[in-house]
């Protein structure tokens, strides 16, 4: 990572409360899958059009999540199937901010995400959803569902936003994986999202990815974790995200 502390270092820095005006809670995503050494290289492309987040001193930030799922995993299962209108429920610790969230996502048919989240008063997760969680999710997600954890998740975070138009970039390294007593790390694999109030193919990260032949996915950390650790969900789906995330970790793709 010390490369890209110095890489980071030419961006110009941006504070949580300055980007409050470019939450994008309502947006289009797009997500990208390539290796580190992609990464430095557009960094260093785009660092003029990009401002990164800073938390007291810290431009790649920690983040801890736990995803929760019903017994027979029905969240993974309408992904792996191609469902549209389908929900992420998830607790997510910023770790260097000392906050932690419950989350729910809902990617709708028409490729919109929308994100509803509420603090916790702990910053540590716990796995049990208490009360207020569940009335949370019963409010914003149209399910009645018996939910568990079902797999922990942690990386560091880059946030970049762009200086000339509401758009977000988030680019998350060094992911780990864990599922009972199986886990799985992939140091090698950055995946990226593109956060817009409409889509714009001709940003400056669409346009620097795009010259490098690397193309939009729809990717899942939640399902890529179920995908390459419980053997009792079929993973088939997948196979070819598998494929690629293998050769970006053995260097042999970009």
């Amino acid at each position: 990572m010390g490369n890209l502390d110095e890489i980071l270092a030419l961006f110009e820095p941006i504070s949580l409360k300055e980007m409050d005006g470019v939450k994008l809670m309502n947006r289009s995503d797009t997500k990208f899958m390539f290796s580190l050494d992609t990464l430095e290289s557009v960094l260093r492309e785009i660092a003029p059009q990009y401002r990164v987040l800073e938390i007291a001193g810290v431009r790649q930030g920690r983040y801890e999540t736990l995803y929760y799922d019903t017994p027979d995993f029905y969240f993974y299962r309408r992904h792996h199937s191609g469902k549209k209108n389908r929900y992420k429920v998830r607790k997510r610790s910023y770790v260097d901010s000392h906050l932690a969230f419950l989350e729910v996502k809902f990617k709708s048919n028409k490729d919109r995400t929308i994100k509803d989240r509420t603090k916790l008063a702990d910053e540590h997760i716990h796995e049990s959803l208490e009360a207020e969680s569940l009335d949370f999710i019963r409010n914003n997600a149209e399910l009645e569902l018996s939910l568990e954890p079902k797999m922990w998740n942690s990386f560091k975070r880059i946030t970049l936003v762009n200086r000339f138009a509401p758009e977000r970039l988030t680019i998350d390294c060094g992911l780990s994986f864990r599922h009972g007593e199986e886990t799985v790390s992939l140091p090698n694999l950055v995946i990226a999202e593109v956060k817009q109030e409409r889509r714009n193919r001709n940003s400056p990260v669409m346009a620097a990815l795009k010259k490098r032949l690397i193309r939009p996915e729809s990717i899942s950390k939640y399902c890529l974790g179920v995908a390459m650790l419980v053997k009792s969900q079929k993973n088939n789906g997948f196979k070819e995200k598998l494929m690629n995330i293998r050769k970006i970790e053995h260097g042999m793709v970009a």
